[in-house]
């Protein structure tokens, strides 16, 4: 079967030129960044709009779906949608779909790059020899993951494929969710808190949204102690800024290494100027292997959706079951 390209589909920003090429040859394709006027672009095509595909810092909230009377499904690049109204999503009706899977290993590889990078401190290191200061002096000496005690928030996929990684290295490994998981031997916390008392590494892989935000805060960073890490590759809300610069700045912590902020892309001042973080530009799933696999997966869905097989990766809030019968227009 094939979509017609008479289904309308909007783009709220710029995504890979792979994806905007697929989407265009199949559907009639609108772009909102290249509008003038966003608000009377809206008002003219947003009641044709039947299928919307969205990227990073592209929120998708309660007011933009108002303008959308039409629109049957959503379409996300990335496993993270909580910058997606989901329960409005879910209210009216319209199918969300994310792109899990695809980026799990990619993750989960750069995560422990990270967390060496941080430990070791790598990239001070290479500012060290660049800067010529080798010949009069050696870099210091830096922490070890020997005997390091790991913790995980949010022992999902990537979560899971963190620890497998991290098995290799022979440290201890601990995790903390809403549930215990079945067939899992890590020790599990049934409190962040008490996980993070537990450990000396965190490394935050939990879903952002209400319910975990601001959750890394100054009593979890405390627990750490003073020769804490956080590694930070889920969302920047996850973790208190305010707190973690606190904690980085008294001593509270050793160290952190984030690729994710709260507000994206503007990093704290203040965490840029600590030289014992380390700061990577939102790039856990950035290679063209991976980036090029997740816009397949978002190209896939819209696709199956409107050839009528439904959804091949929805999120789980979204109302969609395979026995559900849907009317489109």
């Amino acid at each position: 079967m094939t979509a017609a390209r008479s289904i309308d589909l909007l783009l709220l920003k710029a995504m890979q030129p792979s994806v905007m090429e697929a989407l265009a040859a199949r559907f009639t394709l609108h772009r909102l960044d290249l509008a003038a006027d966003g608000a009377a672009f809206l008002a003219e095509i947003g009641p044709r709009i039947r299928g919307l595909a969205v990227g990073a810092q592209a929120p998708v909230d309660a007011a933009l779906l108002a303008k959308l009377p039409a629109i049957e499904i959503v379409a996300s690049f990335g496993v993270g949608y909580d910058t997606i109204d989901v329960r409005t999503a879910a209210g009216r009706g319209i199918v969300v779909t994310h792109t899990p899977d695809v980026l799990d290993e990619e993750v989960a590889d750069l995560t422990l790059g990270l967390l060496l990078a941080t430990v070791r401190q790598i990239p001070q290191a290479d500012r060290h020899l660049r800067a010529g200061h080798w010949p009069q002096r050696s870099f210091p000496l830096t922490a070890t993951l020997r005997g390091r005690r790991v913790g995980i928030l949010g022992l999902g996929r990537i979560g899971r494929a963190v620890a497998r990684r991290l098995e290799g290295f022979g440290v201890a490994i601990a995790y903390h969710g809403r549930n215990r998981q079945a067939g899992v031997a890590y020790d599990y916390h049934p409190s962040l808190l008490g996980l993070a008392q537990a450990v000396d590494v965190l490394i935050v892989v939990a879903p952002g949204g209400p319910a975990t935000r601001g959750m890394v805060d100054a009593a979890v960073l405390a627990a750490l102690g003073p020769e804490g890490i956080l590694v930070n590759v889920a969302r920047g809300s996850v973790v208190d800024e305010d707190a973690l610069v606190a904690a980085l700045t008294a001593g509270t912590i050793r160290s952190a290494g984030l690729d994710v902020y709260a507000r994206e892309p503007q990093v704290p001042a203040a965490l840029v100027a600590l030289d014992q973080v380390v700061l990577l530009p939102h790039v856990g799933s950035g290679t063209d292997h991976t980036r090029a696999a997740m816009g397949r997966l978002v190209v896939d869905n819209l696709l199956s959706w409107f050839d009528g097989g439904g959804p091949l990766t929805p999120v789980p809030e979204t109302p969609w079951s395979e026995t559900t019968v849907r009317t489109r227009p």
